[in-house]
């Protein structure tokens, strides 16, 4: 019975007698520990890794050792400060840079290649980190930031996929307030107050939100003037900012005195300092909550609802050291009584924290600009790849002057230098570069610091990229870090040459014979150049696709107005004079740009609701935008007895229904019921592109308004179009002298919904073109640096009667072999991610072209064959004698 045991332990005994512990780690242990010290700590250790060996294994041995070793590291256990060798280090560093200096100027191509190369990759480095600071920022000034959440709600219906809302309703915050034990305070606040504030003569456009009185509890936005613990307790009170409070009021004292929106005063309680930029809540002013509350039969009868969750905002603030887990079972609790009365429909609400507003996952009915971290960290990627492109050319080009360089790290260990000196030499050399380089990275950050911001106003609207002494302090220490990366390779290589064997015969050591590390770098440098640019035009053409995509309705030549309050009938008829205008409709929303809105239907099933996606529109819409309809009508003149009772919908409410099986004709006729109305469908419209085409097509109905009060449809037929909009801004002034008018022609508008690829195409884009220049840049100095160490070899081989093409085709294949096993590796590479990645999520999209992936190979390839023919093709035909006039 016993055998197999020593058979088992004949097997392991050779693993434990050879077995030792970790060198990195007895590295570290004599680098800090004290010289009096370490013999016997050493000594325990090594007792203790060898009882562990035989107890429980080689593995956990070496882990017991690693730990023991990083444990020790103590103020009693580390080597005491030699002044001596710190003198003797600074005098070194100083060695060092003044060598590094000489290096610098004697190698002046190589050195400009790589400070070049640096500092154009450490400006994007620079532009990111510039980029996350701001978005770090965000509501730091609050001074509860750590202890305020944000109310969130998921909502969820049986046939679509949950909908992520940063809003949720009023009776959560409400439930909250009361039924969870612990809460220090709950803000309850609500979107869409604006309009047109009077005071006197003077009318000043204002957008603000409902909020409660805990609101100046909660957060710290200070007042100026009033006081925090009542400014929004009583109905009809406002608070102003300190620059909104001198639009109306100038210099005088606002407190007291009375703003005008539509027919209601309002008394203003409060001035507060202006908004600061990072915060993601902005405002220009705020209406008490028990305004809203007053109003609601007017703004919103449900307002009070569980189900309410589109405009309502709640913000908790715990007290220290809450657990907010137990907190969310709390709340879990609250959804499960909630839903249970509902049917079809779940509302979960759950916690943010208040750091995450800004800087976090993207939410529907989100207030204040919000950034995904993914977002952030795809950036930081990219700018981490163009910055290590940039590095490998240091180290190619460092190991490709190994030549050179190896006698002179030979020659100082002759003379005594340690391999820790040699490293110090060659990191220093490196960082320096990477500092000179900073110099003129800042100055490129500065102008693509204009250009960033130049991509998107919502970007503007985002960030600022001001410089501040954190920034700085983040900016010189990632030079260090970059320099330190650059160098390791190169300090590590040549710290371990044999300056024996260097010194006798150079051409003896490993990297002449095997320079596989170098290969590598290009390959891998070359790889991730291609792909960005080949994913730039695959993403190129598929923002292309977005525009040209057929909606299923016309957009060309459609003005889109808002009203901004204004009566939509009385700007149709002035506009109607207009011989440029051919024809005018009304809506409450424009669709295919993003923004939804919808309300609940049911059918012959009392309990099966669900929801479809809903705009307001006048007689002429349709016909307007050449909308096709399958069956039916469109509507009447006018709905019969004055009460609406018509809608128009789409194939997809059929078949989410089963209307008549989803015949069109026979649905016509067939009542559904929309907020509580008997509805008759009167027409069937072939599907068409509510949303944006990056979402599947989903129900849509359009109901009768003579005056949905959104949008003025303007069809504009002129030779000339400037004329046309002159006149159009004319027509504007004489209804609205307030207002500016914000007329924007719907293809535009489509463009400006894809912006986001648009921008991301950009960045992606710039990025690749400056990968592609750096890694140009370190082909070129690799080709430069091979040709002048194989001129002889060419003259040679031009002596015995080599052709120009011959020596030329000689010197690149190895090269260009390395820039197409690059090209074999990014180009499935690439496909793979669109496919699998990016482009599930997108509804509708083209297939992926064999052009669109070749474009950038053959682009790249085509500059690399340009340097490499260019310097080899020079060197070919340059005069044999005169380079061999030496031997």
């Amino acid at each position: 019975m016993k055998a197999p045991a020593r058979h088992n332990d004949r097997r392991k005994a050779p693993d434990r007698e050879t077995a030792e512990p970790p060198r990195w780690a007895q590295r570290l242990l004599r680098w800090y520990c004290d010289p009096d010290l370490l013999e016997d700590l050493q000594g325990d250790l090594n007792e203790f890794f060898d009882r562990h060996l035989h107890e429980k294994g080689p593995r956990r041995a070496r882990q017991i050792y690693c730990l023991d070793v990083l444990k020790f590291f103590r103020l009693y256990t580390i080597r005491k400060p030699d002044w001596l060798t710190l003198f003797i280090h600074w005098i070194m560093l100083g060695s060092y840079l003044k060598t590094s200096r000489r290096s610098l100027l004697r190698n002046k191509l190589f050195s400009s290649i790589n400070i070049l190369g640096l500092s154009v990759s450490m400006s994007v480095g620079l532009l990111i980190i510039a980029f996350t600071v701001d978005l770090r920022s965000y509501d730091d000034f609050q001074e509860k930031k750590d202890r305020i959440y944000r109310v969130i709600t998921t909502y969820q219906t049986p046939e679509q996929p949950p909908m992520d809302l940063a809003s949720t309703s009023v009776k959560a915050g409400k439930r909250i307030r009361e039924l969870v034990a612990g809460v220090e305070d709950v803000v309850i606040m609500r979107s869409g107050f604006g309009g047109d504030a009077h005071v006197g003569e003077t009318v000043v456009p204002l957008t603000a939100y409902w909020a409660d009185d805990a609101f100046f509890r909660v957060f710290t936005f200070p007042l100026l003037k009033g006081n925090p613990a009542t400014a929004l307790k009583e109905p009809y009170s406002v608070v102003l900012t300190e620059k909104t409070a001198e639009k109306l009021f100038g210099e005088a004292d606002p407190l007291g005195k009375v703003v005008r929106f539509d027919t209601l005063n309002y008394t203003v309680t409060g001035v507060a300092k202006d908004v600061p930029k990072f915060s993601h809540l902005r405002f220009e002013a705020l209406v008490s909550f028990a305004t809203a509350e007053a109003l609601q039969a007017k703004i919103d009868p449900n307002l009070q609802s569980w189900e309410d969750i589109w405009q309502n905002y709640v913000y908790v603030l715990l007290p220290e050291g809450r657990d907010v887990q137990s907190l969310q079972a709390t709340l879990a609790r609250i959804n499960t009584a909630e839903n249970a009365a509902i049917k079809n429909r779940t509302f979960t609400v759950a916690l943010q924290p208040l750091k995450e507003a800004a800087l976090g996952r993207r939410l529907s009915n989100a207030i204040g600009p919000t950034m995904s971290p993914l977002v952030v960290w795809i950036l930081g990627g990219l700018a981490f790849v163009v910055i290590l492109s940039a590095c490998f050319n240091y180290t190619n080009l460092s190991i490709a002057r190994s030549l050179r360089r190896s006698r002179e790290a030979g020659i100082r260990k002759v003379i005594g230098a340690l391999r820790g000196h040699v490293m110090g030499q060659f990191m220093t050399e490196s960082v320096l570069i990477a500092l000179l380089a900073l110099v003129f990275s800042f100055g490129l950050f500065l102008l693509l610091r204009t250009q960033f911001l130049a991509l998107d106003a919502d970007l503007r609207n985002l960030v600022s990229l001001d410089l501040s002494v954190q920034t700085v302090v983040y900016f010189i220490a990632m030079a260090v870090g970059v320099g330190l990366l650059a160098g390791l390779l190169p300090a590590l290589f040549f710290s371990r040459v044999n300056p024996i064997l260097v010194i006798k015969d150079v051409s003896a050591l490993k990297v002449f014979r095997r320079v596989t590390m170098r290969k590598v770098l290009i390959v891998v440098q070359y790889t991730l150049s291609l792909i960005f640019i080949t994913a730039t035009v695959v993403g190129y053409v598929q923002y292309r696709s977005f525009l040209s995509f057929n909606l299923g309705f016309q957009t060309e030549n459609i003005l889109n107005i808002p009203l901004r309050g204004n009566k939509g009938n009385v700007l149709a008829k002035e506009l109607a004079a207009i011989p440029g205008v051919s024809a005018i409709a009304q809506s409450s929303m424009v669709t295919s740009l993003g923004s939804v809105g919808g309300t609940m239907m049911k059918y012959n099933n009392p309990a099966d609701s669900a929801l479809v996606w809903l705009n307001l529109v006048d007689e002429h819409y349709l016909p307007m935008h050449k909308h096709k309809l399958v069956a039916g009508k469109n509507f009447s003149l006018r709905p019969r007895n004055g009460e609406e009772s018509e809608i128009i919908v789409n194939e997809q409410v059929l078949k989410r229904f089963n209307i008549a099986q989803r015949n069109p004709r026979k649905a016509l006729g067939q009542l559904v019921t929309v907020d509580g109305k008997k509805m008759t469908i009167v027409g069937v419209l072939k599907d068409f592109h509510y949303e944006t085409v990056l979402h599947p097509i989903k129900p849509v109905m359009f109901r009768y308004s003579a005056e949905p009060g959104g949008y003025l449809n303007v069809k504009v037929a002129s030779p000339n179009i400037a004329a046309t909009m002159e006149q159009i801004e004319a027509a504007w002034q004489t209804i609205d002298k307030v207002h500016p008018l914000e007329a924007k022609f719907y293809d535009d508008q489509i463009e400006e919904a894809y912006r986001m690829f648009s921008g991301m195409l950009k960045v992606i884009g710039f990025i690749a073109f400056l990968a592609i220049c750096i890694a140009s840049l370190g082909l070129f100095g690799m080709v430069v640096f091979t040709t002048e160490t194989k001129l002889k070899e060419i003259s040679i081989r031009k002596v015995l009667g080599a052709s120009d093409s011959s020596l030329v085709l000689a010197l690149s294949k190895g090269l260009l072999s390395l820039l197409a096993v690059a090209a074999l590796i990014s180009l499935p590479a690439t496909y793979l991610f669109f496919d699998k990645v990016v482009l599930p999520d997108i509804a509708y999209h083209p297939p992926i072209g064999l052009a669109e992936l070749l474009a950038g190979s053959l682009i790249v390839i085509l500059l690399a064959v340009l340097l490499i023919g260019s310097q080899t093709l020079r060197a070919a035909r340059s005069n044999p004698v005169k380079n061999l006039k030496t031997d």
